[in-house]
């Protein structure tokens, strides 16, 4: 539905900003030359991209080092949560297709469902092709098409509504779930998106009144476009900060620390994680990402994203925080700058806290064009982002160019999420930034965002970088090492320069890379640096994927 409004649009603005179509390669900053392993592996690639079945299986095999932009109940496919919900002893609303709680339950063992008027039990689902079908296609963006009034942006967002009845009991079965996709991708490191029990910390925002300090002078009108978000003072902040933690707010830390650690525990048993008989999936390593829901009241999101930072401080497999839901809902909008004002000043109290942050997930027709012109930039200038989700608006910022430079020179990475920027905002390869990106020598990597609603896996992404934007088997590959060199992983990074893959920590610069055997000057950094450790596994998968090809 956005694409035929927008093409001119986005066709206008791509003439402007890039040397080249996107669908050639773009001339971003890569090695000067290639080792005999990587010019066989060049050749490989190149004659696997003549089929797209075999460009596929060329790429589900390659090294992809980390996935740093997931949801985890966008991740999990509507497959499982059928099953989720059976276990559960849900029920299923048929005219809405979603999952409802049941009214009570049997006295027989084992209990069973009583669902209420017109529901059916939701282990009736096997027995009825037809409901699991549809089921299947009202949670995720399988067999949609738009309709008068449903875009596929309503249809996405609509889905997590139908199946978040499923109990967050199975968090380790879902962690388990995108572990084994990812190591049967040949991926090393998740950084999953998630958000865990806040409901105290919501009723005690409530409770709190809320300042009403004047928008600053100095104020972007663009930043505020409808006019009703209030600008917030630190010391405002301050306040609140201090009466949210006296009321409490740090008694939910604990009990997030330990959903989160049950989780884990829970993953690592399906897996057998520690065992001689693991699965693969136990070789992926999983850190999450805090994240608060933005399309709520100012309170609740203030007091969410302080507990965000508390968590993330406390706990290590917190590596960091970010904002999600619909950029283009009235709160978001409305509310943006305000946003960007608490996260800078949670950033002065709480420094080590990493953040990424969606930003710029718009496109022309969604908002209005003043709605396109600063969330990229507030963002990276006032939300301390280090990693920016998606960044498909980035030609209609206020001076996209600058911005630009400032993103490379800062090292500001972006999540690129291709299937999803086309699913939701209707964004193709003609119209997409990504060759923008790498012509301003701004990083990037590939990720998946909801890959379970999306129906897709990282392997899919990789596929179309590579044929949409005619991407070289190096361009893919310093994209996987870009994504490990954004990670939020604690200690240095393996390589000497940012997002230069050419000279290592002096520590390991005598060592071939990736070798099994590094020194013990070597082992010593890598033991030291969680970052590097990665880094390092992923140049000994290159290795061993690169001397296995013809």
């Amino acid at each position: 539905m956005l694409r035929s409004t927008q093409s001119l649009v986005f066709a206008l603005l791509l003439c402007i900003a890039a040397p080249a179509p996107a669908q050639t390669v773009s001339k971003a900053p890569r090695a000067t030359f290639l080792t005999q392993q990587e010019q066989r592996a060049t050749r490989a690639f190149t004659a696997a991209r003549k089929n797209q079945l075999q460009l596929h299986a060329f790429l589900a095999r390659m090294p992809k080092g980390a996935d740093l932009h997931m949801h985890l109940t966008g991740a999990v496919y509507a497959e499982t949560f059928l099953k989720n919900a059976a276990t559960d002893l849900l029920c299923v609303n048929v005219a809405t297709l979603s999952f409802t709680k049941n009214i009570g339950t049997t006295r027989s063992l084992p209990p069973q469902p009583v669902c209420g008027k017109g529901d059916v039990r939701a282990d009736t689902v096997f027995k009825d092709q037809h409901l699991y079908d549809a089921l299947v296609d009202s949670f995720s963006m399988r067999s949609f098409v738009p309709s008068v009034g449903i875009s596929a942006h309503d249809q996405f967002f609509a889905t997590f509504g139908r199946f978040g009845s499923v109990d967050d009991s199975h968090y380790g079965e879902w962690l388990d779930e995108v572990a084994t996709r990812a190591a049967a991708q040949n991926e090393q490191y998740l950084e999953i998106m998630s958000t865990p029990t806040f409901d105290a910390v919501a009723k005690l925002s409530a409770t709190i009144a809320w300042p009403t300090t004047p928008p600053s002078p100095a104020t972007d009108p663009a930043a505020n476009p409808t006019g009703d978000a209030t600008g917030t003072s630190p010391a405002d902040l301050a306040h609140l900060r201090d009466a949210l933690l006296a009321g409490g707010l740090r008694d939910e830390v604990a009990i997030d620390r330990k959903q989160l650690h049950d989780a884990i525990e829970s993953r690592n048993r399906i897996g057998g994680c520690g065992q001689p008989a693991a699965t693969p999936a136990c070789s992926i390593k999983i850190r999450f990402l805090y994240q608060v829901l933005r399309a709520a009241p100012p309170q609740q999101v203030f007091a969410q994203t302080l507990l965000s930072f508390e968590l993330a401080s406390q706990d290590p497999n917190v590596v960091g925080i970010n904002f999600v839901q619909p950029e283009d809902s009235y709160l978001s909008m409305s509310e943006y700058h305000r946003q960007m004002l608490m996260l800078d000043y949670l950033h002065s109290v709480y420094p080590s806290v990493r953040i990424s942050l969606h930003a710029g997930e718009l496109a022309p027709g969604l908002v209005p064009p003043e709605g396109l012109k600063f969330h990229i930039r507030e963002a990276v200038e006032l939300g301390h982002a280090e990693r920016i989700g998606h960044g498909v608006d980035i030609m209609s910022e206020n001076d996209p160019h600058a911005l630009l430079k400032e993103m490379a020179s800062r090292h500001i990475m972006v999540e690129i999420n291709l299937t999803s920027n086309d699913v939701i905002l209707g964004v193709d390869a003609a119209h997409h930034p990504l060759p923008v990106y790498r012509a301003a020598g701004v990083p990037v990597a590939l990720s998946t965002d909801d890959e379970g609603v999306s129906r897709i896996d990282l392997t899919n992404e990789y596929t179309r970088a590579a044929r949409d934007f005619n991407l070289a088997y190096a361009d893919l590959k310093n994209m996987a090492r870009t994504s490990l060199e954004h990670s939020f992983l604690p200690g240095p990074s393996l390589w000497q320069q940012p997002d230069i893959f050419t000279r290592t920590n002096a520590a390991c610069a005598s060592q071939p890379l990736g070798a099994p055997s590094p020194s013990i000057k070597c082992q010593a950094f890598l033991k030291s640096s969680e970052k590097a450790a990665e880094q390092w596994e992923l140049e000994r998968r290159y290795q061993s994927f690169e001397q296995t090809l013809p």
